[in-house]
């Protein structure tokens, strides 16, 4: 039988959204698009690198809740609210994702406050980071 289970973090966003952080079905997990705010602190730094450096922070704790790491990533959506940070951003989405190479879209819509300059939304698998991994390069 199929198992979901369903986390929140008491961001007032997921309370008034009605959205989960997380949502694992089976091995699968899905965790929502995920902003740099401290979550000790609540605050969100103004610099774009400790931004995106504290959205991996806070991908990485809630991916632990459900038995994941960054590692476990296969896919990745990054939404960059100034294009002039696409630089800086996939630098430290690069450091991080190093050797992982999840499926990737990269893009620079506006976000839902001015004060957020990056946030990241991931689909991972439980146990992709322990499979057995066939890289291939193609020309397209």
């Amino acid at each position: 039988m199929t198992k979901i289970v369903k986390i929140k973090t008491g961001s007032r966003f997921e309370d008034h959204g009605s959205y989960s952080r997380i949502v694992a079905v089976d091995n699968w997990i899905f965790l929502s698009n995920t902003a740099g705010r401290n979550p000790e602190t609540k605050e969100i730094p103004e610099d774009v690198v400790e931004q995106t450096r504290q959205v991996f922070a806070n991908m990485a704790r809630a991916l632990a809740a459900v038995g994941a790491t960054l590692a476990d990533v296969v896919a990745s959506r990054v939404f960059i609210q100034d294009p002039a940070d696409t630089h800086a951003v996939m630098t430290i989405v690069g450091e991080t994702f190093r050797g992982i190479d999840p499926a990737s879209t990269v893009t620079c819509p506006p976000l839902g406050s001015t004060v957020y300059k990056v946030e990241i939304e991931v689909t991972a698998f439980r146990g992709a980071s322990t499979a057995d991994t066939e890289k291939l390069t193609i020309s397209l």
